[in-house]
């Protein structure tokens, strides 16, 4: 079984705009490498907020050299980009965006959801682009609560959505440059799911909800995150109480890490070429008013 390197969180909430309170429990500058592919982790835990006529969120910002990657699991996510590409993202849904060579977006409350207010929760993946592919069109795959398909874990333990990947037979709709996997997991109280890895890939728990005990006896609160191994094949997870968590697994890409405000790139050159390209407006013409 995997050994737990390192659990992290959960950290000092800061917002992202107006709309979105995060706590950063993954990110290059503090794990540098034992995460990839996935390079940032921001998880948004249930906050209500009260009914307004403004859409509260983060405006039109630029991206380059890696995919994000937007899990909701309360409210709605109002999205738009320089491709033309955008919707909302419900309860639910994913949105998978890739920012390759670079684009513009934006992510505020729904209107429906500003007009009536309630509890948000999400999760936002930072995964990384190999060099070959920091130059590959930006695109958006919509991956609905519908098209994301549900695993049952025998003997009752659970259910398991595969959003992307390969697990217990069953592949996830979102198109992935490099090999990894991500699960979002249910486990009831007193049962213990067993999930294949291949050695070598990294292994990140993010616990949602609940209480959970790790192969190694390792225990995870609420808004934490735990590293495992990259060796010991199997993870096993033990809910000590009705549990919530994501399962994020890849291949490491193995590259160098230059990382800049909303550029992921290979090197500090071609951090300063991101931010030429942005300044002279070839990340697209903007979003429409």
């Amino acid at each position: 079984m995997r050994q737990t390197l390192a659990i992290f969180g959960p950290t000092a909430p800061h917002w992202v705009g107006d709309g979105f309170f995060v706590e950063t429990l993954l990110s290059p500058q503090e794990q540098g490498q034992s995460a990839s592919p996935f390079l940032l982790l921001d998880y948004a835990a249930p906050r209500h907020f009260a009914p307004t006529a403004q859409q509260r969120g983060v405006g039109e910002h630029p991206h380059r050299g890696f995919e994000t990657v937007t899990i909701v699991f309360a409210g709605e996510v109002a999205h738009r980009d320089s491709t033309g590409a955008g919707g909302v993202i419900d309860a639910g849904d994913v949105q998978w965006m890739t920012a390759g060579s670079g684009i513009l977006h934006e992510e505020f409350h729904s209107q429906a959801f500003a007009k009536s207010g309630g509890e948000m929760e999400m999760a936002q993946l930072w995964v990384n682009l190999p060099a070959k592919d920091k130059s590959a069109k930006p695109r958006y795959q919509t991956l609905s609560k519908a098209e994301i398909p549900t695993v049952e874990l025998p003997d009752g333990a659970g259910v398991f959505r595969v959003i992307a990947g390969a697990c217990g037979g069953v592949k996830g709709p979102a198109q992935t440059f490099t090999e990894l996997s991500l699960l979002d997991a249910r486990l009831g109280a007193g049962k213990r799911a067993v999930f294949d890895v291949p050695d070598g890939h990294t292994v990140s728990v993010l616990l949602r909800k609940g209480a959970v005990a790790l192969g190694d006896e390792a225990r995870l609160s609420p808004g934490q995150v735990a590293v495992l191994s990259r060796e010991g094949g199997s993870v096993a997870i033990t809910a000590e109480q009705n549990s919530e968590l994501l399962l994020l697994s890849g291949k490491p890409i193995g590259e160098p890490i230059a990382a800049y405000g909303p550029f992921v790139m290979n090197t500090e050159a071609e951090i300063r070429q991101a931010i030429s390209d942005f300044r002279a407006g070839r990340f697209g013409a903007g979003l429409p008013a």
